[in-house]
């Protein structure tokens, strides 16, 4: 199979019909294999019902992998690359904002030499205090806390090569990081606009708590691209500093007391210095401790982080 395209499914039974029509029309032309893979995410409003209908209607085409519950989209995401049989793996929302008739253009430019082809909202159709606004500070906290420097990460409609996704497991809101996980083995990162229409059918699923979960996975995106393999030398480093600024203190402490005969264990330097070389020997010990989980989760066996009711297939 030369291409997947994974879209999550929550609540959208109305949208459905259209968007597989959509997504038929725009892969008609394209000169590859190609399947659509629908993670059914816990819906409890018929869409289920009508993606087992498209297995029927559309067979050579269609997967729908069913789960037991929600699980929430980044768990979805994972599901679908999981069951995914393409060489490049298409990101889709089911709501139709993304529009798949941009996938041949992104396809493209892929095969222009890139690993990872990322679509930008540039006109976006949202309300632009609880959605623009957000997005647009997260985006730009992102590229800068990681390096990798994109307009959108929060638009899902992305274009990866598989190799450069695989080896790393998603949680929470971790899918908009996935170009980070990439950057981290190399891969080739390019940015397009995309177009983005206003949402006809249902409701958006995401309000501004999902912020705080962004920011608080980034700080998790962070240690694990930086420092998941070694968390040896950034607890060790950290503690190492602040063992090294409490020997200072008391460095000064003693050069004072030779100098000006000022009681060392009166003054509140001493205090702050020994809780400093204390809280980095702790530091040590924890990136030691660290290091030891690091090696179990390696060699442990690896546990999916969803259950899969059925998968429906029709070839």
């Amino acid at each position: 199979m030369d291409l997947s395209v994974v879209i999550p499914v929550y609540n959208e039974v109305d949208s459905l019909p259209f968007l597989h029509q959509a997504v038929g029309a725009a892969l008609k032309d394209v000169q590859r294999s190609w399947e659509v893979i629908y993670v059914d995410d816990g819906s409890r409003d018929g869409s289920m019902a009508v993606l087992a209908d498209l297995v029927d209607k559309d067979p050579a085409h269609v997967v729908v992998v069913e789960f037991r519950r929600n699980f929430g989209q980044t768990t979805a995401i994972a599901a679908g690359i999981d069951h995914a049989s393409g060489d490049v793996i298409v990101f889709l929302d089911a709501d139709m904002q993304n529009d798949p008739a941009d996938i041949p253009m992104i396809l493209e430019k892929l095969d222009q030499g890139y690993d990872v082809v990322s679509g930008w909202r540039k006109d976006r159709e949202d309300n632009a205090l609880t959605r623009n606004l957000p997005s647009h500070m997260a985006n730009w906290l992102i590229s800068n806390v990681t390096g990798v420097h994109l307009h959108d990460y929060g638009c899902t409609l992305k274009a990866y090569r598989r190799e450069v996704i695989t080896g790393f497991k998603l949680y929470g809101e971790m899918h908009r990081f996935i170009p980070v996980y990439a950057n981290s083995v190399g891969a080739k990162i390019v940015e397009v606009p995309v177009q983005h229409h206003a949402r006809k059918f249902g409701r958006s699923k995401y309000g501004l708590e999902r912020t705080v979960k962004v920011v608080l996975d980034l700080m998790a995106v962070q240690f694990l691209t930086r420092a998941a393999n070694k968390p040896i030398y950034l607890f060790g480093g950290v503690g190492l500093s602040l063992v090294a600024l409490g020997f200072v203190g008391m460095i000064f402490l003693v050069l004072r007391k030779l100098a000006v005969q000022i009681n060392i264990l009166t003054s509140p330097l001493f205090i702050i210095s020994v809780l400093l070389a204390m809280t980095g020997f702790q530091a040590i010990l924890m990136g030691l401790i660290a290091e030891l989980l690091v090696r179990t989760y390696h060699e442990s066996q690896q546990k999916p982080t969803y259950t899969v009711r059925r998968v429906l297939r029709g070839r």
